[in-house]
């Protein structure tokens, strides 16, 4: 008798333990591939998309919420849309992104498009977080942005009327932790991507560019004028960076040491990330200090504003002459191509912005 009892139970727990199974096996979600751009197709490698955090339509839209929302930080005032509007490329239009108790940094943030096509997975100016994901973990225990513990933004989603369901239909799961919320982040900022400018339009053959964008291009790519193509792309780099670390000439001496003060390698101070040059009309001020308020202010500098220092990339090759030396009549037409890599539908695309 008792060893009938004792191999009912037994068959009672396999019985609980295979539905219990079935249950977690049928979880589904609605996969989402990342729509591929033509001219990235034809020029550069695929998007990286780590395996364990694949695209889903679920993941994307509990991303979004979350970029948008300011329950992240600690007075519930900042999202991550503060410091990354869509209207400025997701940059932010001041010199400085303050934080929740009015502190302000010293540097300007930088945009967010193709970052699925940053092969090298460095983030921030200075590179100092590896993947997306990461990336997405920062800002929220950083003094000077949020301010807050991922053990209060946790419990707050947890006690949220929509996050608990939001989750399970994105990861299968109502347990809420950081390693699923920047998880979904980066599958919203994977979806921003910017691949539809003027020079994009040109490069299909869809539209022609005026005489003084094709002679700013031109400029460009020449290195005895522009010479801007080593570490901004070209017509055959849609992303319009190298994703590399550079000392652009900015300072003689550095109060940021930029990519240095993560390496710990003196040859690395006054590095920071090239951004990129989509979008150009929207992510002003630029440099990773926000110093320069306008193209003019830039292109100035490369043409007779370049500091000598002992970092000195040597791609600035006229370092010792100030820069390239353009003429008005080049710079002008230098800018006019600069503004051709801008989408204006990117920043309107109603699939990036707050519902």
């Amino acid at each position: 008798m008792r060893l009938s009892k004792l191999l009912y139970i037994t068959f009672l727990i396999i019985v609980c333990l295979s539905c219990e199974s079935e249950t977690v096996n049928t979880y589904k979600n609605t996969p989402s591939p990342l729509e591929i751009p033509i001219l990235f197709q034809e020029n550069i490698l695929a998007p990286v998309v780590p395996i364990d955090n694949p695209q889903t339509e679920e993941g994307i839209a509990l991303g979004k919420k979350l970029f948008f929302d300011p329950i992240l930080s600690s007075n519930n005032t900042q999202a991550c849309a503060n410091c990354h509007a869509p209207e400025n490329a997701f940059t932010d239009s001041s010199r400085f992104s303050d934080g929740v108790d009015g502190f302000f940094g010293n540097r300007n943030s930088m945009p967010l498009f193709n970052l699925a096509w940053n092969y090298d997975e460095k983030f921030f100016w200075d590179g100092n977080t590896f993947s997306l994901e990461h990336q997405a973990l920062v800002p929220v225990t950083d003094p000077i942005e949020m301010n807050n513990t991922w053990r209060d933004v946790e419990q707050k989603l947890k006690q949220h009327t929509e996050y608990p369901e939001l989750f399970e239909k994105a990861f299968g799961t109502t347990t809420i932790d950081s390693s699923l919320v920047t998880k979904a982040i980066a599958q919203f900022e994977r979806t921003l991507i910017s691949a539809n400018s003027k020079f994009d339009k040109y490069l299909l053959g869809e539209i022609e560019l005026t005489p003084q964008e094709l002679n700013g291009f031109n400029i460009f790519m020449d290195e005895a004028r522009g010479d801007c193509f080593h570490c901004h792309g070209s017509d055959k780099n849609p992303l319009w960076t190298d994703n590399i670390f550079h000392n652009n000439g900015l300072d003689e001496t550095f109060t940021d040491l930029g990519l240095g003060a993560i390496t710990g390698d003196p040859a690395d101070n006054g590095k920071f990330k090239s951004p990129s040059l989509r979008n150009l009309a929207f992510t002003a001020p630029y440099m990773h200090d926000g110093r320069f308020a306008t193209l003019e202010d830039v292109i100035n500098h490369y043409s007779e504003g370049l500091k000598n220092s002992t970092t000195i990339d040597p791609l600035m090759k006229k370092v010792s002459q100030g820069g390239v030396g353009l003429s008005e009549n080049d710079k002008a037409d230098l800018k006019a191509f600069l503004l051709s890599l801008s989408d204006s539908e990117f920043i309107t695309n109603p699939s990036f912005k707050d519902e």
